[in-house]
């Protein structure tokens, strides 16, 4: 028991970096973004582009802690049950590169205002209009990693339920996280606006909710 008790205490120093990055990272972005102007939008890039960099590599470091994080619970929840624990960390380590890859979108905007020679064939106009399209791909890339996302809180949520050390209400609500997620997936593909815009936290391109991260 006391071994249980240091594993899932070690799970949880992990899960508070995401948290403070992230955070970090949304508060960052937003004084950056003004919705329905790509001109300030782009100047505003451009002047604070270190800090957008910083908020790129951020968003990678996050994703490699949450990796930490998922290896943690395997061997907290594997005596549970190993192919239950093994099926968790596969969903969440397949949207580990797809998380990591559509950070290429936000890099994208960069490389917009960058002034590279081969942009000249591009109006100024043109190019700030790009920065939200790469932004709404960058949006859209996180509805992807949202199957996986939302996949691996069920076995999550069902070895919690069943360790018997853990509260059986947390398992509850992941297992129901994990439909949320996949609904809000399906939603965002057919209407403008997303579920979890609605109901949950966007922090740093990820979803923050009572029933997942």
């Amino acid at each position: 028991m006391n071994s249980i008790n240091k594993t899932a205490r070690i799970a949880g120093f992990p899960y508070l970096i995401p948290w403070v990055l992230s955070l970090t990272n949304y508060f960052l972005r937003q004084s950056l973004i003004v919705p329905g102007d790509a001109a300030v939008t782009a100047n505003n890039i451009t002047a604070s582009e270190s800090l957008f960099r910083l908020s790129i590599v951020s968003d990678l470091i996050v994703q490699v802690v949450f990796v930490l994080l998922v290896l943690v619970l395997y061997k907290l929840l594997k005596p549970v049950n190993k192919n239950h624990a093994l099926l968790m960390v596969i969903f969440f380590l397949i949207s580990v590169p797809i998380t990591m890859l559509n950070e290429l979108n936000q890099f994208a905007a960069l490389l917009l205002l960058s002034g590279a020679d081969y942009l000249t064939v591009f109006t100024s106009d043109q190019l700030q209009a790009l920065v939200p399209l790469f932004r709404d791909l960058h949006e859209h890339g996180i509805m992807i990693a949202y199957i996986f996302w939302g996949l691996w809180l069920f076995p999550l949520g069902y070895l919690v339920f069943k360790s018997g050390f853990l509260p059986k209400i947390l398992g509850v609500l992941l297992m129901i996280g994990c439909f949320g997620y996949l609904i809000d997936f399906l939603h965002s593909f057919f209407f403008t606006t997303s579920i979890r815009q609605l109901i949950c936290i966007r922090v740093g391109g990820n979803c923050y909710c009572a029933c997942g991260f």
